[in-house]
């Protein structure tokens, strides 16, 4: 073996340890209980990943697409690391290259939230902004060739980064969290898709431990994962940008596994910053709008386990927080210039919490 080989190696192992020591030193994120009528029957949990040190879900996969990349030689000591994100992966991974001594851009669109862009630079990272969410693959690439880097390409390897077998991942820290409570067995667990990386991780978390728990996935209006699950033909599902930043693509990715889904909800673009909002009305918890998607699926599920008078528990994820889209989503002048109106769907939810009945 080579000295600049042995050299090579030394500098991985070094960047894994210091990765997994990052992991050791974390404390699990909190799976909230969100209070509900007693009559019902039903629990809901919250998973809160706002809590990593990132802030987001996206630490999770930032850590894995590291690690990833590390053991399969694709980054070594210098290498510039690359990312196509519309804002919380990137965040993500600016953190972890920044922990290894790499450096990192991410390229984006130029509607991403300026507090995201933000938090890319403050952990080092450059910002390279685009028009268009269809122009983010071929720049990142090109960018990477470019530099001599290395594109992360998250929704590729996002689905095969993660051990869905167990080792931590966020499903096996669910079933853990859950296993004292009246129902530890979930009737369901509702999660965005974003790169698909998480869904396919817990769909096949369940499958292969052989929980009876159902995964529903939520997408926001207009995204091609809808069509791709309901059609069964991801190869020619077609969308449109999402306004839902960090969920919902243009196009069905790589890592999307719809084989492992067995309900998906389309939510309108409003009704996610209505459940967003309420939320933190009904909880104090202040969330982002892929929350929100979250929750107007949560609350339709709810509705018809109430219906028919089944009792269980759901759980879905807190992705991140709300402190990033203070002049996006937070913002009554932005929302009215993006079309979007939650008043209608807020008052959807008021009722449905009033009486128990879903009307939206």
């Amino acid at each position: 073996m080579s000295n600049s080989c042995i050299q090579d190696r030394a500098w991985a192992n070094e960047a894994i340890r210091k990765i997994e020591a990052e992991n050791n030193r974390s404390a699990d994120t909190h799976l909230y209980a969100v209070p509900l009528p007693d009559h019902w029957g039903v629990q809901l949990y919250l998973k809160d990943e706002s809590t990593h040190r990132s802030g987001s879900l996206k630490h999770r996969l930032a850590r894995s697409l590291f690690l990833y990349g590390l053991v399969n030689g694709w980054i070594t000591e210098g290498t510039t690391i690359v990312e196509a994100s519309s804002g919380s992966t990137a965040v993500s991974e600016a953190y972890f290259a920044r922990l290894i001594g790499l450096p990192f851009i991410a390229v984006m669109t130029k509607t991403t939230s300026p507090e995201k862009i933000a938090l890319i630079e403050e952990f080092g990272g450059a910002c390279l902004l685009v028009d268009h969410a269809s122009e983010v693959y071929a720049v990142a690439e090109e960018t990477a060739k470019t530099s001599g880097g290395y594109y992360m390409d998250q929704f590729t390897y996002a689905e095969r980064a993660t051990d869905w077998r167990g080792n931590n991942n966020i499903a096996e820290s669910i079933f853990e969290q859950l296993s004292l409570e009246e129902h530890p067995i979930p009737e369901w667990i509702v999660v965005g898709a974003g790169t698909g990386g998480t869904s396919a991780t817990i769909g096949r978390y369940l499958r292969y431990n052989r929980h009876n728990t159902r995964l529903a996935v939520v997408d926001p209006e207009n995204s091609a994962f809808y069509p791709a699950w309901r059609d069964g033909n991801a190869a020619a599902a077609t969308g449109q940008p999402s306004r839902i930043e960090g969920i919902g693509r243009p196009r069905s990715e790589p890592s999307f596994v719809p084989a492992v889904i067995d309900h998906m909800i389309q939510v309108p673009d409003a009704a996610s910053v209505a459940a967003m909002r309420h939320l933190r009305k009904l909880t104090g918890l202040h969330a982002g709008p892929s929350t929100g998607t979250n929750l107007w699926g949560v609350w339709q599920l709810v509705a018809a386990m109430v219906a028919e008078g089944r009792r269980g528990s759901i759980v879905s994820l807190m992705c991140d927080a709300g402190d990033r889209y203070a002049g996006s989503y937070n913002d009554a002048a932005w929302l009215a210039a993006k079309g979007l109106d939650p008043a209608p769907h807020e008052a959807v939810l008021e009722r449905f919490h009033d009486t128990g009945l879903w009307t939206g």
